[in-house]
């Protein structure tokens, strides 16, 4: 006699919605669903129908998580098991490598961006033969060899780092084990080379998300004098010089990370002057002194998880774009950014209406980007949009 799978649509647990309506978004909170009489393991994966018992779904289920359902299909003909996931990762291999044609511009970009590709709870970061998975799912991490498995048949040999944040494994329950980070590696962007170290405290040392922002940022700054506040490894200010830029000089608190700054300024065979301090203090002493740069870029770390912060958030990048524009004279340029994916985009711009008041400044706005097409946003999922990046011209 034949066992059923766990994963055979006849064998799964289902799980009731509160609405008759279908959730609209493939997240579905504790508070949307009947709890099931048994007791499901975190990362099981279920049936979902509606308050009417109509179909809605497939997914993964956890009781302990805010986000009880993570719906993965729609389609009552698709079976969630190994070969769905292979043929996941398949489909975001080939739009990076096919549509957008990635392997020319770089060799670190993201291969899996969660909801964008239909893999929620999974994110993957290409940097050279270095594979990082991050995982935020229980029912990803209990997929996690047949993802391994898909992403070599797509990048044979590479060397493959996973882990998954603190908070992630308590929120979801789940224990994830990381191996060893790999050694650093040399990635290249856009014909210039930077330094990736996973998993050693810095993330990567490098964000693949900004790369086009590197790139048009640095056309602009040509013959300027460049200041790149929360530098991180240097990517912004080594793109400007590389284009053409006067003089550039890049501030971050981060001891550690400058270290990489000054390497990838170094590999390129160029010259940024990289300072450890809090941006804050030096943009004080900048504008005391009298200092002016004409082409700046503000690129600070998320600044809260937590929507309860927002507020506080809020006025954090007011302070710090209100104190950039005493360094920039007329006719500069600005290019501010935000990573904290629940600030919105017109909370973001609303702010720099009021430092552009506050300042008795015009702030001309170019142009609004966000992370590179390889970070794709489902528009069912607007949250996957986190970065904004916006482009000023200051008077």
């Amino acid at each position: 006699m034949n066992t059923p799978s766990p994963h055979d649509p006849a064998a799964l647990p289902r799980i009731r919605l509160k609405s008759d309506r279908a959730p609209g978004h493939p997240w579905v909170w504790s508070a949307q669903v009947y709890k099931p009489e048994q007791r499901l393991p975190p990362g099981s994966v279920v049936e979902v129908l509606d308050s009417k018992d109509r179909f809605v779904g497939r997914g993964f289920w956890n009781g302990h998580a805010r986000i009880a359902l993570r719906l993965l299909t729609n389609d009552p003909t698709e079976t969630i098991d190994a070969a769905w996931i292979a043929r996941r990762i398949t489909r975001a291999v080939q739009l990076r490598r096919e549509l957008l044609q990635l392997d020319r511009a770089s060799d670190a970009w993201r291969v899996v961006h969660s909801e964008g590709d239909g893999l929620s709870g999974l994110v993957v970061d290409r940097y050279a033969d270095i594979l990082v998975i991050e995982y935020f799912a229980a029912g990803m991490w209990k997929f996690r060899e047949a993802i391994h498995a898909a992403l070599l048949e797509h990048f044979p040999g590479a060397r493959l780092y996973w882990f998954a944040e603190s908070h992630v494994q308590k929120q979801e329950s789940f224990d994830c084990r990381s191996p060893e980070p790999p050694a650093p590696v040399q990635v290249h962007e856009h014909a210039l080379a930077f330094h990736a170290a996973p998993g050693l405290g810095h993330k990567t040392g490098f964000f693949a998300d900004q790369r086009e922002n590197r790139r048009r940022f640095a056309e602009f700054a040509r013959g300027r004098r460049v200041l790149d506040l929360c530098c991180n490894s240097g990517g912004f200010a080594v793109h400007a010089m590389a284009a053409g830029a006067r003089e550039a000089t890049g501030v971050d608190m981060d001891a550690g990370i400058l270290e990489i700054a000054r390497a990838n300024a170094a590999a390129n065979g160029l010259t940024v002057d990289f300072q450890q301090a809090d941006i804050f203090d030096w943009l004080r002493e900048a504008a005391a002194r009298g200092e002016r740069y004409d082409a700046v870029i503000l690129d600070p770390a998320k600044l809260t998880r937590d929507r309860n912060k927002m507020f506080d958030a809020l006025k954090k990048y007011f302070a710090m774009n209100r104190l950039a524009l005493d360094v920039i004279p007329p006719g500069g340029l600005l290019l501010t950014c935000s990573c904290t994916g629940l600030v919105a985009e017109a909370d973001f711009l609303e702010m720099l209406r009021r430092v552009a008041l506050n300042a008795g400044r015009e702030i001309q706005v170019l142009q609004v980007t966000g992370a590179g097409a390889d970070h794709p946003v489902r528009a069912d999922v607007p949250e996957g949009r986190y970065l904004k990046a916006v482009f000023c011209r200051v008077e």
